[in-house]
């Protein structure tokens, strides 16, 4: 079979523009996702106050539900398209000299890309809600040594 690509925006299916809005949807809030959980971990060194641990949860699990909204998005068409290839495989009323519809490597990429944006944003919901309200503040304090303090031991 051979694929070609479509000259003009205007000739796609229906199918194709839903498809299209979906994904860019899904790269849209999977951006806004990613964006709102940098300032949201613990590793980055804003809002160390009582309200900013808060504030630093909120943003990890409102990224989180971009993330799986972002795999919900991205899922909907690529399993649209994979009951549209079923549907026009087994359908009896073309002639068998008509390519038929099959499952290319897009679909696989597909399924592979939105499970994992729905599992990344299930983690990051996870561990906004279950984590402590107060996490364990590392700091570590170098002694102050002087040379006065180090003839001592010698």
């Amino acid at each position: 079979m051979e694929c070609r690509a479509y000259d003009s925006l205007l000739g796609l299916s229906r199918d194709l523009k839903m498809a299209r809005m979906f994904m860019c949807a899904s790269l849209g809030a999977g951006l806004l996702g990613i964006l709102l959980t940098i300032p949201g971990l613990y590793v980055i060194n804003t809002c160390r106050d009582e309200e900013g641990v808060r504030t630093k949860r909120v943003l990890t699990v409102v990224g989180g539900l971009l993330g799986v909204a972002a795999g919900v998005l991205c899922l909907i068409p690529v399993c649209y398209m994979a009951h549209l290839a079923v549907v026009h495989f087994f359908d009896d009323t073309l002639p068998d000299v008509v390519p038929r519809w099959e499952f290319g490597e897009a679909l696989y990429c597909g399924w592979v890309g939105g499970f994992l944006l729905v599992v990344s944003g299930l983690v990051l919901i996870f561990s906004g809600s279950c984590s402590a309200e107060d996490p364990q503040q590392q700091s570590y304090h170098f002694a102050d040594v002087t040379y006065k303090k180090r003839q001592e031991y010698v």
